[in-house]
């Protein structure tokens, strides 16, 4: 094993379900890596919706064991275990899923443990912030753009030149993931978002077109921009937005779900849906395979090198920091739908 260490460290912690009341502050034992594994010095942890929901027990059950929240981060490689051979200490990476099937390898501690696949470099001029902010919404985003049958499987310069992708839910984590791959990967891309202040972001993340969904002439808003129908829609509320979807889809569009805020139902329209050739795509990375997630990773990867993926306001994405100790009031804050993206500050970079 090359890099080692007797240190304990600081963590949050829960041990049951709950609000955000439950997490606490504890010392624990900085693991050491074994086969195929790495130690990340944790510098940023992210948090996004499924955190949250997976502390509150709103996907059901509760831990079995003292648990660490929060799959997305950034750090430095403090050790690697035998046969990882692509990432040595030193190393600046992001992580992503780094809790998925592994309680105590979240990121909201000091030091984690996990496997190598799961981390990736981070881009030589990308900050540990950046890096904290891809995982979950940029992979997901990356695979929604990328499961259309007339569109690319891979994103990079020009890959969807001449073809026009809709964002639903253009202020959001995977909304302004999706818009800057998009256009940075050649689209016409067209943002729906609820109020000005929203547009605003989605325009700075770099789409071409805004449209308020609640206009009532939403759908004519977007035909006028794309008369022949959209190639592609990213959707985070598909119930609530199908029939807007289905106005503006051009036929062998493809409209993908990552999400339905809301809970408005999604009740099809056989009819409708056979005469436009529709494909419904659902995405949810925790089934995904790793594969994927790593072409992924280097597609994004590749955006941040080119500058076209960055985070912070000025990129549509506004930062809110917290320390780790504070990890509760960043669940709550995410839980309370606020614009831009959570981050917890673990260490010194």
């Amino acid at each position: 094993m090359r890099g080692c260490s007797n240190r304990g460290m600081r963590a949050m912690t829960y041990a049951r379900a709950g609000d955000p009341s439950v997490l606490g502050l504890v010392e624990r034992a900085v693991s050491e890596p074994g086969p195929g594994e790495v130690r990340i010095r944790v510098v940023v942890s992210g948090v996004n919706p499924t955190d949250w929901k997976t502390r509150s027990g709103a996907f059901g059950g509760g831990p079995v064991e003292a648990t660490v929240p929060n799959h997305d981060g950034a750090g430095v490689i403090d050790a690697a275990g035998p046969g990882v051979d692509h990432l040595d200490v030193g190393d600046r990476v992001w992580v992503t899923l780094a809790g998925d099937g592994r309680p105590g390898s979240g990121t909201a501690q000091e030091f984690t443990v996990v496997p190598a696949a799961r981390v990736f470099p981070l881009p030589a001029g990308a900050d540990f912030e950046l890096g904290a902010s891809v995982g979950i919404p940029a992979v997901t985003a990356h695979r929604a753009l990328t499961v259309g049958d007339d569109g690319p499987s891979r994103l990079e310069p020009e890959a969807f030149s001449g073809q026009t992708v809709l964002v639903a839910g253009g202020a959001g984590a995977v909304g302004n993931a999706a818009i800057q791959l998009a256009r940075w990967a050649g689209a016409t891309v067209i943002a729906t978002v609820s109020r000005e202040a929203k547009a605003t972001l989605a325009t700075a993340a770099g789409a071409h077109h805004v449209v308020n969904y609640t206009d009532g002439d939403a759908a004519d808003q977007v035909r006028r921009i794309a008369p022949d129908g959209v190639d592609l829609v990213v959707e985070v509320a598909a119930g609530a937005n199908s029939e807007l979807d289905l106005g503006v889809l051009r036929p062998r569009g493809t409209i993908s779900v990552y999400a339905n805020d809301g809970g408005t139902p999604l009740d099809l329209d056989v009819r409708r849906n056979m005469g436009l050739n529709a494909r419904y795509q659902f995405v949810l990375l925790y089934t995904l395979g790793w594969d994927r997630i790593a072409a992924a990773a280097a597609d994004i990867n590749r955006a941040i090198e080119d500058g076209a993926f960055r985070a912070g306001e000025d990129a549509g994405l506004p930062l809110h920091r917290y320390h780790l100790e504070d990890t509760g009031d960043a669940h709550a804050a995410v839980e309370a739908g606020t614009v831009g993206k959570v981050l917890i500050t673990v260490a010194e970079g």
